[in-house]
């Protein structure tokens, strides 16, 4: 029987459902707003009910992921605080081993090499999910709160900023939908490596063929730690 290794701890993959599934509603509610002259958001609309219950379950959908985003970010805090774990140690950080990472991959892919390089815990892909989730929460969280408060946040900010905030918002769900189904979906789970999913965010672990082959460099620290222990 194959090894397995873990790779999201159980509060790290609740941390993810929170996310995603808020997420799914969001887009769902959000976008018959958006685009309210598109006959399929229109049917979409009338399923859940009109515009004012698409506006309700909006908003305790967008409450639930900015919630989930505080408890991440205390959570972040809490391991670098009091479990002593620095930043650079939950391999998080973009560092010069992804930009050759970028160049070894591209070479990869146009065949002038058969290596393909090799990840630690993190490779640059799942970094530029992580980082683009954590800002992108600040534009839609805050421009999200204006939008819900306006005539709470015109008492301290120009009335143009609660347009632009609508723009921001508006424009800023796109790209995250866009940005999830197409990055986020096919390297996660249309890759064909990984195909018809990748069962880590609720399983936790990986195989020891599949650490080998998506993260060989995070396998041998942990196996050369585990001989060094005996």
């Amino acid at each position: 029987m194959s090894r397995t290794f873990l790779r999201l701890t159980l509060a790290q993959r609740l941390q993810h459902l929170f996310m995603f599934v808020p997420f799914i509603i969001l887009v769902v509610t959000g976008f018959p707003i958006k685009f309210y002259d598109s006959s399929f958001w229109t049917v979409l609309l009338n399923l859940i009910g009109g515009i004012e219950n698409a506006r309700f379950i909006h908003r305790i959908a967008a409450t639930i992921m900015l919630i989930d985003f505080i408890f991440h970010v205390f959570y972040i805090f809490y391991n670098i605080i009091i479990n002593k774990t620095p930043l650079s140690k939950m391999y998080l950080l973009p560092n010069m081993k992804d930009a050759r990472d970028i160049v070894q991959n591209i070479k990869y892919f146009l065949f002038f090499t058969d290596e393909r390089p090799k990840f630690h815990k993190f490779s640059y892909i799942e970094k530029f999910d992580y980082w683009a989730v954590f800002w992108g929460m600040f534009i839609m969280g805050g421009s999200g709160l204006i939008l819900w408060f306006p005539i709470f946040f015109s008492q301290y900010i120009p009335g143009d900023f609660i347009q632009i905030a609508y723009i921001a918002h508006s424009d800023e769900a796109l790209l995250a939908f866009l940005a999830i189904i197409i990055w986020h979906f096919y390297n996660v789970h249309f890759n064909p490596r990984v195909w018809p999913a990748n069962k880590v965010w609720y399983k936790g672990t990986l195989t020891e063929e599949e650490m080998k082959h998506e993260h060989p460099l995070e396998l041998k620290e942990i196996l050369e730690s585990e001989k060094n222990n005996d």
